[in-house]
C-alpha cells in the first residue's frame, strides 16, 4: 500500500486524478441528462433513444484508430487539453442551441465528446507512459481504474438527481464546466519530456502510419496475445450485458424488480475491487492481476448463471465486479510495459474498436442465444470466453518466467 501512497506524491499523478475526477462527473451528469430529457421530449421514443447509443458508440468504430494515428504523431498534453475544452465548447453550443426550441442537438454533445474522446484516450496512455515508470504504471492505471469504479457506481444517481434538481439547462452547463475544469487541471501537467519523439511535423500519409500500426501489432506477439485476451473478455462481457434481469426473473423466480438487490453487490464490488487493487497495484505483477482476474470471473459468471438462490447470485456478482478491474488493469500495464512510445496510440485505436465491437456483437445476438439454448448454458459460454482469453496469456507468461530464470541463473 505505501508504494501506491507514494504515488500520489507524484504532481502527474495528481494532476491527472483531478481531471479524470471532473471528465467523469460532466460525462456521467451528460449521459443521464441526455437519456431523461430525450426521454421526457418524446415521450419515450425507442429509436430516439436508441440514437443516443449510436452517437456514443459510432465514432468509436470510425475514429478510434485514426485518433491512435494522431494521439501518435502530436504532443500528448496539448491534445488532450484541447480535447477537453472542444468537448466543453460544443456543450455550450448545445446549451445556446437548446435556447432555440431545437432539442434534437442534444445529440451532437454525446457524438461530438465519443469523437474527441478518441483522440484523448490513446494520448492519455502515451502521457502515462512518459511520465510514469513501467513499475509504477500500473499503481497509477489502478488509481484511475478506481475513480472510473466509483463513478459506474454513484455516476447514475449524480446525473439523475442534477437533472432532476436543475432541469436540463443546468445539467448542460455542469458538463461543460465539468470538461473546462479537467481541461485546466490538464494544465499542471508536466511538458512532454520527450519533444524530439514526437511526429507533429511528420508528413507521412495518414494510410501509411495506420498500416505500420496494424503491422506493429502483428509483428509483436506479446501484444497480439494481448489484444486477443482483451477481445475474448469484450465477447464474454457482451453475451451476459442484457441477460441480468433474466437471472432474477428465471433463475431465481423473482419479479424483475428484484434486480436492484443483485445490482447493489455488483456495485459495492465494483468499488471494493478498485481500492483493493490499488492497494495492491505495488506488490503483485500485472501477469498474476490478469490472470486472477480471468480466472475468478469466469467462473464467478458461470456460477450466477446457475444459481438458483439469491444468497449465491449476489455473492457471485459481487465476486465478478470485485475481480473486474484486476483484469482491466493487468492488461493494460502489460500493454503499457510492451508496447514502444510511438505506437501507442496506433495499438490504443485498435484494441478499442475490437473490444467494444466483440461486446456489442454479443449483446446483439445474447437473446437469441438464451432462446435457443438456456439462461446458464449462455452464462457458460461467457464464463468460457474469460477461460479462453487466459489460455492465450498462459503459454507467454511461461516463457517470460523461464526466461528471467535463466537470467538469474547466468549472473
Amino acid at each position: 500500500m505505501s508504494g501506491s501512497v507514494q504515488l500520489l506524491r507524484n504532481s502527474f499523478v495528481r494532476s491527472v486524478m483531478i481531471s479524470t475526477l471532473f471528465s467523469q462527473a460532466g460525462i456521467w451528469i451528460r449521459n443521464f441528462a441526455v437519456l431523461l430529457y430525450v426521454m421526457e421530449a418524446t415521450g419515450g421514443d425507442s429509436f430516439a433513444v436508441s440514437m443516443i447509443s449510436v452517437a456514443e458508440y459510432v465514432p468509436i468504430f470510425i475514429f478510434a484508430f485514426i485518433g491512435g494515428v494522431f494521439a501518435d504523431r502530436w504532443r500528448p498534453k496539448k491534445t488532450m487539453v484541447w480535447c477537453e475544452v472542444l468537448s466543453s465548447l460544443s456543450v455550450i453550443l448545445v446549451f445556446a442551441v437548446l435556447e432555440t426550441g431545437t432539442w434534437q442537438v442534444i445529440f451532437f454533445a454525446t457524438l461530438c465528446s465519443s469523437i474527441l474522446s478518441q483522440f484523448a484516450q490513446p494520448s492519455g496512455m502515451k502521457l502515462l507512459k512518459n511520465h510514469v515508470s513501467d513499475e509504477n504504471a500500473q499503481s497509477c492505471i489502478s488509481l484511475l481504474q478506481t475513480i472510473t469504479s466509483v463513478f459506474m457506481v454513484l455516476g447514475p444517481i449524480l446525473g439523475t438527481s442534477v437533472y432532476q434538481q436543475f432541469g436540463i439547462e443546468v445539467s448542460i452547463f455542469m458538463t461543460g464546466a465539468c470538461f473546462l475544469l479537467s481541461a485546466i487541471a490538464l494544465v499542471f501537467v508536466p511538458s512532454d519530456p520527450y519533444p524530439s519523439q514526437n511526429r507533429e511535423t511528420d508528413k507521412s500519409p495518414l494510410l501509411h502510419e495506420m498500416m505500420d500500426g496494424i503491422r506493429y501489432v502483428f509483428a509483436n506477439k506479446y501484444i497480439l496475445q494481448l489484444t486477443l485476451c482483451f477481445t475474448l473478455v469484450g465477447l464474454g462481457v457482451g453475451i451476459i450485458s442484457p441477460l441480468g434481469v433474466f437471472l432474477v426473473t428465471e433463475q431465481l423466480d423473482l419479479p424483475a424488480e428484484a434486480l436492484q438487490w443483485i445490482s447493489i453487490p455488483y456495485g459495492l464490488g465494483e468499488i471494493v475491487g478498485g481500492i483493493v487493487t490499488f492497494a495492491f497495484a505495488a506488490k503483485i505483477t500485472p501477469q498474476r492481476f490478469l490472470m486472477i482476474g480471468l480466472l475468478v470471473d469466469g467462473s464467478g459468471i458461470i456460477l450466477a448463471g446457475m444459481s438458483t438462490e439469491i444468497w449465491l447470485t449476489m455473492m457471485a456478482q459481487f465476486i465478478i465486479a470485485l475481480l473486474q478491474p484486476a483484469i482491466f488493469i493487468g492488461n493494460s500495464a502489460l500493454v503499457m510495459q510492451h508496447v514502444d512510445q510511438n505506437f501507442i496510440g496506433r495499438v490504443m485505436g485498435i484494441r478499442t474498436p475490437l473490444m467494444t465491437g466483440s461486446m456489442l456483437l454479443m449483446m446483439s445476438v445474447a437473446g437469441a442465444l438464451k432462446n435457443t439454448l438456456s439462461l446458464p448454458a449462455v452464462y457458460g459460454i461467457a464464463g468460457c470466453c474469460f477461460f479462453a482469453g487466459l489460455l492465450v496469456m498462459i503459454p507467454l507468461f511461461r516463457s517470460k518466467g523461464e526466461a528471467s530464470r535463466r537470467s538469474m541463473n547466468h549472473s
